[in-house]
């Protein structure tokens, strides 16, 4: 009888992981590393002080090829893809009618009307067919299937990569190129999923495990799995899809305003032209109101950080209340942040309550565990702008 692992699909590094003594977890349909014998809490620590090696070939990946390319996929996000020059990457979000997020991405301006687009793995199906509707007409839309995707995080990573690929030290936060990283063909870009600095690479699959294996060698780095790749990105403040952002949020709720460039907002030369945009661009408005003065009409909600005041964590799934019991919102992301040593969290809560310092409670298991809404991130970004 088949086992249910059977069905998940494997990126090319999973001997790899089973080599290096990773637990196996299924994830966007994949096999995936959740963790390796040194477990989460030193993988998180070693990334934040050294250099770690994430395997996230399940990642989509994809070229939208064309004069056309740019302003075809525009009209998909309220992002400034026209604009964005050769050799640079932005961070994207697909938009369904109402304005909800169908996924959040990565694109990068190769020049010559090529765009290199990476997508999440659990998304990546819906978002090729998606796109290859919408726009397929006006460009080319190329599956990368044959590529694997490493990410490289912690501040040690320029100086790895330096050694083996001279000269890849000049890319600055979300610039990147083709490089060679000890004689392997690959294409880098500087930016990643933790708040560190660190680069993501694109390699064609045969290639991957033995890049890895190259950068495995280097003493700085050590493999990193799912589980710290999630205690990461959270105390960077960076939503996960399906978790903090999905078909029933839209940006301006989930406080990703600074994602939309002033070309595509209210008054821009490119304003509008984006699924959702009327319902967006009312939330925008809403949201700028004078010294935080919200129209709570047109936007009911917000993403916010929250710290627990008492050493209890605070899952995804968990009710908000404020202290007369009244509900106010639930929380999307919640553990312990190995780095600030205190339970941390985002959620969604009511707009009266979204301003930082403002105090409200957790349901946890019947009890309830006071919270601060707070800035984000908790731990500072430390990408390298040059």
């Amino acid at each position: 009888m088949a086992s249910a692992s059977d069905d998940l699909q494997k990126t090319p590094l999973y001997d790899l992981h089973v080599e290096l003594g990773a637990r196996m977890v299924p994830f966007a349909g994949y096999s995936m590393p959740v963790q390796y014998p040194a477990g989460l809490m030193a993988e998180h620590r070693h990334t934040r002080t050294a250099a770690g090696l994430f395997d996230i070939s399940h990642m989509g990946q994809l070229r939208l090829v064309g004069p056309e390319a740019a302003a075809a996929f525009e009209t998909l996000m309220p992002v400034d893809v026209i604009g964005l020059a050769p050799g640079k990457q932005r961070y994207g979000l697909l938009l369904n009618d109402e304005g909800g997020i169908l996924d959040d991405l990565m694109f990068f301006n190769e020049g010559g009307g090529s765009i290199f687009v990476i997508v999440n793995g659990a998304c990546k199906a819906g978002d090729l067919a998606h796109i290859q509707a919408s726009i397929g007409q006006r460009c080319q839309v190329q599956p990368l299937p044959g590529h694997a995707l490493l990410a490289l995080q912690g501040p040690l990573a320029a100086t790895v990569l330096a050694r083996l690929a001279p000269g890849i030290e000049r890319f600055v936060f979300m610039t990147g190129g083709a490089v060679q990283i000890g004689g392997i063909a690959a294409f880098a870009t500087r930016s990643g999923y933790t708040g560190e600095d660190g680069f993501e690479i694109s390699v064609a699959a045969q290639d991957a495990e033995a890049l890895a294996r190259l950068l495995l060698a280097q003493p700085e780095v050590q493999p990193v799995g799912l589980g710290a790749r999630n205690s990461l990105r959270l105390e960077a403040g960076l939503c996960l899809y399906g978790n903090d952002i999905d078909t029933t949020t839209t940006p301006v709720e989930a406080s990703l305003n600074w994602a939309i460039q002033k070309v595509r907002r209210s008054g821009g030369a490119r304003e509008g032209g984006f699924p959702g945009a009327a319902r967006v661009l009312a939330q925008l408005t809403a949201d700028g109101g004078a010294a935080g003065h919200l129209d709570h009409e047109t936007l009911k909600r917000k993403r916010v950080g929250l710290v627990a005041l008492e050493r209890v964590p605070v899952r995804d799934g968990t009710l908000l209340q404020s202290f007369e019991g009244a509900p106010i919102g639930q929380v999307t992301s919640g553990l312990l942040g190995p780095t600030v040593d205190r339970p941390v969290a985002m959620g969604y809560v009511a707009l009266a309550y979204a301003e930082p310092g403002t105090r409200l409670q957790a349901i946890v298991r019947g009890k309830p565990v006071p919270m601060e809404v707070s800035t984000l991130p908790f731990v500072p970004a430390r990408y390298y702008r040059g």
